[in-house]
Order: structure tokens, then sequence, then C-alpha cells
């Protein structure tokens, strides 16, 4: 389960407070993909992140009873003067994952050769999205955060990603970020829109896709 306590998170732009979440609280059970609805700019990848933890709210909890991934999508949390392996040698001992099972699994699936080896920061953002794909499947998540995820490589490496995605979603759940109406669908049972700091939830993604694109009708 993940419940969020009151949350609020806010910043200023251009001199205008802005709200991503207004004293929201909502609990998310597990047994339920979500699929995470918003206009651009409404704070949809900053919600992911604080459920992650990477970033703290302006006030309010998170309580995660569950393992939670960090983003898949946002490689942001790669220290770029480690290499590839260093960084999977870090986030193991983070999440508690045997160091060396994770350090192989990610070198086969992210088939990024001898730049494994090699300092994050000369990595493309292609080779990042791999070795972030890798990281998050090599453990196993109650809730994967799906953050606009991307096919990268070719159509082999494509067809791999998305066969060990549907493995892992046999046990696991999503909250997915994607401005892919089909991708919701295929991946997501129910639905949340985002919209002016608020969150509604609907059981059916079909319901949520309908308020979503009401509200981008109206500005």
């Amino acid at each position: 389960m993940i419940r969020l306590d009151r949350l609020t998170k806010r910043f200023k732009l251009k001199g205008e407070m802005r709200y991503i979440a207004r004293d929201v609280s909502f609990t998310v059970p597990r047994g339920n993909s979500i699929g995470l609805l918003g206009r651009n700019g409404a704070g949809k990848s900053t919600l992911l992140r604080l459920i992650a933890g990477t970033i703290k709210p302006t006030s309010g909890r998170i309580i995660r009873l569950a393992n939670v991934s960090f983003p898949l999508g946002f490689q942001g949390s790669f220290n770029g003067s480690l290499t590839g392996e260093q960084n999977v040698r870090f986030v193991a001992r983070i999440y508690g994952h045997d160091t060396e099972q994770l350090v192989d699994y990610v070198q086969d699936f992210a088939e990024l050769g001898k730049s494994y080896y090699m300092p994050v920061k000369s990595y493309s953002s292609g080779m990042k999205a791999r070795l972030a794909f890798g990281v998050s499947m090599g453990i196993d998540f109650d809730y994967y955060l799906v953050d606009e995820i991307t096919a990268v490589g070719d159509s082999n490496f494509r067809k791999k990603c998305k066969l060990v995605f549907e493995e892992k979603l046999q046990n696991s759940d999503i909250i997915m970020v994607s401005h892919s109406n089909a991708s919701l669908k295929e991946y997501c049972t129910t639905g949340i829109v985002l919209e002016d700091g608020n969150l509604t939830f609907f059981n059916d993604i079909d319901d949520a896709i309908s308020m979503h694109n009401d509200n981008m009708a109206r500005r």
C-alpha cells in the first residue's frame, strides 16, 4: 500500500505559486495498475518522484508499506562520475539486493558492452535509459513507477524489454505516466487525473482518459 497523507507540493514559477499536490490524501492499494494523466506541466513526473521518495513534499507525508521502484525513464538519480557498473552496485546496496547478481543481470540485459565500465556522464540518453530499465527489471518491486518509458535500441531489444516488463507485472502493480492512450489502456485498468494540484481517481482507465480530454478541451 502507498498512502498520500495530506500531501502538498508547491513551488514558485515566475513569481507565481504553483501546486503539484494541494493537501491530497489518497491510498493506492495493491492490485491496481494506475495510469496518471494530466496536462503538460501539471506535475505528473514530480508526483512520481514524490512517491518514489527522490524529492520531498512541502508538507504532509507519503507512507509506503510496499517496495516502490524509482521512476523508469528517469535517469537523474545516477552519479555521472561513476561507471554504469558502480551505479548498479550502489543501487543494489540501497535496496538490499544481491550486488553481484544485479551487476551480472544488468550487464547482460542492458547490452552496453564496454560502456558498462565507463562513467555514466559519457552515455547517450538511450544508454542511460537501457541502464535504468535494466536496474529496475533486475529488482522485484511491488510497484513500478513508469515515467514516459520509451523504447530504445533495435527491435529485438525493444521486444526483450516488453517481455520482461510484462512478466514483472504478473506479480506487481504500476503507476504509469504516458501521453499514449494506447499504452495506458494496455497496462492500466484504473486512472488518476492530476489537475491544479488535485487528484481524481477513476476505477476505469477509459473514464480517466475521458476526463483528461475534457480538461484539455477547456483550455
